[in-house]
């Protein structure tokens, strides 16, 4: 038992030499390059109405529109000027200063024109109310609307809609440089 124990030890622990190619193999050795993405962590409320993410010193937080408006509106509802509010807080607090970028996203329901429209109001109605909450931050405010082109996920799913992506992709995103 033992003798047999130490001849598979010698022969585990032994140096194996690498196999050789076979005389009549030819080619050749080419490197394989992969591009390097940046991982970006989401951090998202508990009850899923907003999220923030960091890459680099941007910030982006995100606030789903079923909580700043009311169905096919760009009005803000009084719920949102508290969350915006809060956001405001958040920009005064980390922000650089400069340009906030105030983007606003719609699911895949409706035409491109009227999504596009409805995203472009939806901005400047945040754009306006973050205006009076950010007086004095010296930032500069801009807004964007791009309605269904830019989904955070996929509307539909093996052509089935998917509720719970779709109330993903309606939001209203703040955008803003934090300091070093």
């Amino acid at each position: 038992m033992f003798r047999s124990l130490s001849v598979a030890l010698a022969l585990l622990l032994s140096p194996t030499p690498p196999p050789s190619p076979p005389p009549d193999a030819a080619g050749a050795v080419e490197d394989l390059v992969f591009p390097i993405e940046d991982i970006v962590g989401e951090v998202e409320s508990m009850d899923g109405t907003e999220s923030e993410t960091k890459q680099g010193r941007q910030v982006r937080v995100a606030v789903t529109s079923d909580v700043l408006f009311a169905l096919d509106k760009w009005q803000l509802t009084a719920k949102a000027r508290q969350r915006l509010t809060k956001v405001a807080e958040k920009v005064e607090a980390e922000g650089a200063g400069g340009v906030v970028t105030i983007e606003g996203h719609t699911d895949d329901q409706g035409t491109d024109p009227y999504n596009r429209t409805l995203s472009e109001r939806r901005a400047q109605s945040v754009r306006q109310a973050m205006s009076g909450l950010l007086a004095n931050a010296g930032v500069t405010l801009e807004s964007r609307g791009f309605g269904e082109s830019r989904p955070k996920l996929p509307n539909l799913i093996g052509g089935k809609p998917v509720e719970k992506n779709r109330a993903k992709n309606r939001r209203v995103e703040i955008v803003f440089t934090a300091r070093q």
